[in-house]
């Protein structure tokens, strides 16, 4: 018998603590690391991996993903699983599909189809529904094959909605009995397993940007404070877990007041979604920051998770949902096909939003929409559009740019494809916001938006731009970010870092050769349904509890990931 599964030879050694890197050997056996050292490791071994003039790095963590549906037909959660990411949290800002009566479930699908934009064929093909309560929904993780370790929250929504019904929940306060039940069930949750809770509290004005399948506001958008601190207390009580906060409403003021009374009432550590730099709004982001130091520095424990890839999207009419912090375009984007058309050619909603366009109003995430730009036409005489901004065609055209546009989509029944330039590229500000000790990178919504966006690459690129190309910081800080302090975060206990007795996490890469591909469609889903993907260039090696699940970005099969419950396996 071996001594060793795997050796890692002479690899370039960062462990994700910060400590300077060095040269040296990782020995693997059942799973984890048995043996870190600087010096040739003796002994035999199933599996030796040359790592010389590579990096050997710990896994990554993320810790804002939606891959609740998609890690039934896709063990790996890829994107995230192309990108590094070795343990991941599922169950993010209130929403999941647990606990969900069985007559419910087509709502709750319905509900996901739009406020994550995951495609309703997809999970109506593609789930197992062999859950009902949220801990039988933990055992059905436990038994799908996984390439990724998993957590999952307790989503506040569907723990209202059972307790209260939809309706109900978004119009009423609970009854005492009703917040007794559902404190017990959080309780219930916890005890099965889930590190937390989460929730998402958009309210209902033009800051709630993703809504139900009707456009209405979230049920935990409609939460009172006072509701959502009783939750907090539920962790005061126990002692343990923390909360994950989807949180932006018109008063930041009051939001940050709020947040902070969480960290206060639950004793425990907040995350804060979201911290971006802005290019057009500095403030924004320096204010956030200047907050959670203060927090700190009173005791109370509020994280923020920062994006650090850019925001453009890729985007056509016919599937975005993303503008729905603003009435007028919340309006021309529900109903089908031809409902949408019609309302882009009544003259009343092209003159609201011709109107928003010359005050200035911009859907929250897509930045100035006179900056948008038509990427992809399907008529030959729209093709002299493709490349130009709407400022630039209203220009040509001597029209309003917001006509052009309407026009140029209902023309090619909204299947032209519009992309929304990057606002969050401001480099020193980036520096600002990582130079700060409570950023946490990610918020890749993986498993969500997939027909919009491709952030589940923002680990590659927290390496390749702001380490590489950047030197926004070292790449002995930048893996701490990635996966120690994560880890840490959401209650991974063991994992995030190299070290002796600790599971065998790790991604072993190429420093110069690594990169991102070009974003392509892939028609990979349940239903027939397709994505956006981007992949990942230089990863030589992904190992998830000793097992490598891809080898120069081929997918090796294997499934060694495990549900952590309590955090650990």
């Amino acid at each position: 018998m071996s001594q060793f599964d795997t050796i890692i030879r002479n690899g370039t050694i960062i462990d994700g603590t910060r400590a300077p890197r060095f040269q040296g050997d990782v020995g693997i056996r059942d799973g984890k690391v048995v043996a870190v050292s600087r010096t040739p490791l003796g002994g035999d071994a199933d599996q030796v991996i040359d790592a010389k003039g590579l990096i050997v790095a710990p896994g990554f963590v993320d810790l804002h993903t939606h891959y609740d549906a998609q890690i039934q037909w896709d063990p790996w959660c890829t994107l995230s699983g192309w990108h590094g990411v070795t343990s991941l949290v599922l169950g993010n800002c209130g929403f999941g599909f647990a606990p969900v009566a069985p007559e419910n479930r087509d709502r709750v699908m319905l509900s996901m189809s739009r406020v994550e934009a995951i495609p309703y064929d997809s999970m109506k093909q593609g789930m197992l529904w062999d859950w009902v309560t949220f801990p039988e929904w933990l055992d059905s993780l436990s038994r799908m094959p996984k390439g990724v370790n998993v957590l999952s929250y307790v989503p506040l929504g569907p723990l209202m909605i059972w307790v209260m019904g939809l309706e109900e929940a978004k119009s009423r306060e609970p009854t005492d009995a009703e917040m007794e039940e559902m404190c017990r069930l959080i309780n219930v949750g916890m005890d099965a397993g889930a590190p937390g809770w989460s929730v998402q509290k958009l309210g209902d004005g033009f800051t709630s940007v993703q809504r139900d399948y009707d456009g209405t506001p979230m049920v935990t958008d409609m939460m009172s404070n006072e509701t959502c601190l009783k939750f907090a207390e539920v962790l005061r009580k126990r002692g343990n877990g923390h909360i994950q906060i989807t949180q932006a409403r018109e008063d930041i003021y009051e939001d940050l007041v709020f947040v902070e009374k969480l960290a206060e009432v639950s004793g425990c550590p907040v995350l804060f979604n979201v911290v971006s730099a802005n290019n057009y709004h500095p403030r924004q982001s320096r204010r956030l920051l200047a907050w959670a130091e203060k927090a700190q520095a009173k005791g109370n424990q509020v994280w923020l998770q920062a994006i650090n890839v850019g925001n453009e999207q890729t985007m056509t009419f016919e599937d975005f949902n993303l503008l729905d912090g603003q009435d007028d375009w919340r309006n021309v984007t529900l109903g089908d096909v031809p409902t949408r058309k019609a309302k882009m050619m009544d003259p009343q909603i092209r003159a609201n939003l011709r109107n928003d366009y010359d005050h200035g109003r911009m859907p929250v995430v897509t930045g100035p929409i006179k900056y948008f730009v038509v990427h992809k036409t399907f008529k030959p005489e729209n093709k002299q559009w493709e490349g130009m901004t709407l400022e630039a065609i209203g220009a040509a055209q001597g029209r309003h740019p917001i006509d052009c546009l309407l026009d140029i989509v209902v023309d090619e029944d909204l299947r032209t494809e519009i992309f929304t330039p990057p606002f969050n590229t401001d480099v020193e500000l980036n520096r600002e916001i990582f130079s700060s000790e409570y950023t946490v990178p990610g918020v890749s919504d993986g498993g969500a938006h997939t027909k919009f966006v491709t952030i589940g690459r923002y680990t590659t690129e927290f390496i390749t731009d702001f380490v590489r190309d950047k030197q926004i910081l070292g790449l002995e800080e930048a893996h701490y970010r990635l996966s120690c302090l994560p880890a840490r975060m959401a209650g991974f206990l063991d994992r995030g870092v190299i070290a002796e007795g600790r599971p065998a996490d790790i991604v072993v890469y190429d420093y110069d050769e690594l990169q991102c591909t070009p974003s392509e469609i892939a028609h990979d889903f349940p239903g027939g349904e397709w994505r956006r993907i981007q992949k990942a260039v230089g990863y030589r090696y992904i190992m998830v509890n000793g097992e490598v699940t891809f080898r120069d970005g081929e997918c090796t099969g294997a499934t060694p990931g495990k549900l952590l419950r309590h955090g650990h396996a």
